[in-house]
């Protein structure tokens, strides 16, 4: 079974993000990982290392020949303050949604999956926190 990958996207205003601020960065954040992963593995590498989440920039991980695309369902995106990864919880405001997941490995599809993607919104950038496959 390989391992959900775990995004974030992050922005930092004083105020609260909306529920329009969090679509607007998933949107982007997603449609730019997609260009990336259509590219190949060297453009999507490049994607996560740029947009990974600056308290967890030591943690890219090299997916050698793997892409990793996301096609969010948007309608489930919400709220989830109660979210840590690697037992600290990121800066930012936490947001869910739910995902499906196609892992292509040399170009061929080699895993469908659903699960949920956590998104961070600080300082109206999106970032994220780059899959790991194990």
């Amino acid at each position: 079974m390989t391992a959900l990958p775990v995004i974030a996207l992050v922005s930092g205003c004083s105020s609260a993000p909306t529920d329009s601020d969090a679509r607007e960065a998933a949107v982007q954040y997603f449609a730019e990982n997609t260009t990336a992963a259509r590219s190949g593995p060297q453009q999507q590498a490049r994607f996560f290392t740029a947009t990974q989440h600056p308290d967890f920039a030591d943690r890219v991980c090299d997916l050698g020949s793997t892409t990793v695309e996301f096609d969010p369902a948007l309608s489930t995106l919400r709220p989830d303050p109660e979210f840590t990864t690697a037992g600290q919880v990121p800066r930012g405001s936490v947001w869910v949604v739910a995902v499906e997941v196609t892992i292509r490995e040399q170009g061929r599809i080699t895993a469908h999956q659903i699960g949920s993607q956590h998104l961070v919104l600080l300082r109206g950038e999106a970032r994220g926190f780059a899959p790991c496959l194990s």
